[in-house]
């Protein structure tokens, strides 16, 4: 999305969360990422313009798409057997910069039971469209890193999807779409369902059930208080249409009685005000000063990478996607 003509500070808070999100054209650096991952080579462009090197999505460029195979409830539903006795299930952890940011802590709270293993794929500044497999031009995700080549590689029970709803010249799969025009809206409800169809399709063709989704619901938006509450919408009404799962992440850093009410800090909970650090003056940092997007407390850097800092939004955020996961994968949830 082109970026609105804001006040100098705020232009300023914008340009800094952005270096998080895109990694002003250097490559991420993923923690485990899955076998084989290569993110792209193209630098991801500056609103507006085209990624080096990478063609822009069109009708012409685009691949043409296969026929789409016609559904039935026992074929796209998800599955609740269990794996082989003795295997740990696994969980696929796909995303945006908030799931780069937040990998290490998602997988150390997942796997801290030794119940679950975590494959963590995100990349910073995609969207749904990008993980789509007839998305080649323009994506910023390489075809054997697709959401439906992963499923496929790690076999998972579980697949978590963590996406704010990125529309800008840094996501050139969604054509430059203005970010909350009903466009978007309509584009983005069509690459939700299109993606649930892809991971049901590659479980069936890898022989195994269809794995959980869990949809992560967004906190609120520093700039557009709607935007992030109809993005949680869409989310809810493919997790009820597939049958799968949603985790309101966003809740546990929204302010109580402001679900969409942006706040850079928060009241401490309980544990925050065990942990050193974490609660000053009964308060607890959400966001930095500087970026009002992201959790992590680390000054931003040119290579997204997981956060490096102890960050109260990070534990918060987390603690919401595991529980959903913990639940699912004993069986109560």
């Amino acid at each position: 999305m082109r970026p609105r003509r804001l006040p100098a500070t705020v232009g300023a808070l914008v340009a800094c969360a952005l270096v998080w999100i895109t990694g002003c054209g250097e490559l991420p650096d993923p923690a485990e990422p899955p076998d084989g991952f290569d993110p792209p080579a193209a630098a991801a462009p500056r609103p507006g313009g085209t990624a080096t090197g990478a063609a822009r999505p069109s009708e012409e460029s685009a691949p043409a798409r296969s026929k789409k195979e016609p559904r039935s409830p026992a074929r796209t539903s998800p599955s609740d057997v269990p794996p082989p006795q003795g295997e740990r299930p696994s969980v696929l952890y796909l995303g945006d910069s908030l799931g780069m940011e937040t990998q290490t802590v998602l997988r150390e709270r997942i796997e801290s039971d030794g119940r679950a293993k975590v494959h963590s794929a995100p990349y910073s500044g995609t969207t749904l469209c990008d993980y789509l497999t007839d998305r080649a031009a323009g994506s910023l995700i390489l075809p054997k890193n697709k959401a439906a080549t992963l499923v496929r590689a790690h076999r998972p029970r579980v697949v978590v999807l963590q996406f704010w709803g990125n529309s800008w010249g840094y996501t050139p799969c969604m054509d430059n779409l203005v970010q909350g025009s009903d466009r978007y809206f309509t584009r983005y409800a069509k690459d939700a369902e299109a993606l649930t169809d892809q991971i049901a399709s590659a479980a069936r063709s890898a022989g195994i059930p269809r794995p959980r989704i869990v949809w992560v619901l967004q906190g609120p938006d520093a700039f557009s208080t709607d935007r992030t509450r109809r993005v949680n919408d869409l989310y809810r009404a493919r997790a009820a249409a597939s049958g799968d799962l949603l985790a309101d992440a966003g809740r546990a850093v929204s302010p109580d009685g402001g679900r969409y009410e942006w706040r850079e800090r928060l009241p401490c909970n309980a544990a925050e005000r065990a942990r050193p650090g974490f609660c000053r003056d009964g308060m607890a940092a959400m966001h930095r000063h500087d970026d009002p997007l992201h959790f992590c407390m680390a000054p931003t850097t040119s290579t997204p990478k997981p956060c490096p800092a102890a960050s109260p939004g990070i534990v918060r955020y987390t603690d919401a996607i595991a529980s959903v996961v913990d639940r699912y994968l004993r069986g109560t949830g």
